[in-house]
């Protein structure tokens, strides 16, 4: 091989890897993009590879090729709806609002995101359906419910009214009544109405929290 064979040899080479690999990465999210479709539309126990297969436009056998089996790809799908919730997370996190305007706000984009996007409801109903998976999905609520009880932690004492229960106990009926009232809005209505739902736990469970919800850029305005 020459000098300038040698050259031109290694980028080349790199180049077509670095296509290949994104290549594999397009394919693996449009396969995971099908299958979240799939359960959400059709719960875990109906769906199969070859839904999945049709739905993305390819062979059972290129699905395999990236997933193992369902159970792969329904703990994909799961991860897939948690790193969604971290980064809506992350989003409210940067608009330094105060402790429970970032709750209120947390809980408003999420209920938008449940009414909007395929990922989430998905990743919902799997947690509904975790019994018949044949793998270990991520423990639900766990961290967002935990995320929401250290920004209530924040807030000032004096800013508290009395009786108020503590961060914890208050993140965890926050969160169960969220879960609870996204659920009754999907079995109702298709989730048409999870944001009307969602303002109205807030307001409900949470004393004073009226001043905080004007403060949230994603709240309805009359």
């Amino acid at each position: 091989m020459t000098q300038a064979d040698e050259s031109f040899g290694t980028p080349f080479t790199t180049n077509t890897k670095e296509l290949k690999q994104e290549r594999a990465v397009r394919t693996r999210e449009r396969v995971l993009s099908a299958a979240a479709v799939a359960f959400a539309a059709k719960g875990y126990p109906a769906v199969t590879i070859l839904d999945v297969a049709q739905s993305a436009g390819m062979t059972k056998g290129a699905v395999y090729f990236h997933y193992e089996n369902k159970d792969a790809l329904a703990v994909a799908v799961t991860e897939l709806f948690y790193r969604r919730i971290g980064a809506i997370a992350d989003s409210v996190e940067l608009l330094g609002l105060p402790p429970v305007s970032s709750v209120a706000e947390l809980l408003i984009r999420t209920a938008v995101a449940f009414r909007e996007e395929t990922a989430l409801q998905a990743g919902a109903r799997l947690q509904l359906e975790r019994r018949l998976i044949g793998a270990q999905l991520p423990v639900p609520f766990e961290t967002y419910t935990n995320l929401i009880a250290s920004w209530l932690a924040r807030r000032p004492e004096s800013g508290a009214p009395e009786g108020v229960s503590s961060p914890d106990t208050l993140a965890t009926v926050l969160v169960s009544a969220f879960f609870g009232a996204q659920h009754i809005s999907w079995v109702l209505n298709d989730r048409a109405d999870v944001l009307e739902r969602t303002i109205a736990v807030i307001r409900t469970i949470i004393p004073c929290a009226e001043k905080d919800i004007e403060l949230c850029p994603s709240a309805p305005r009359p």
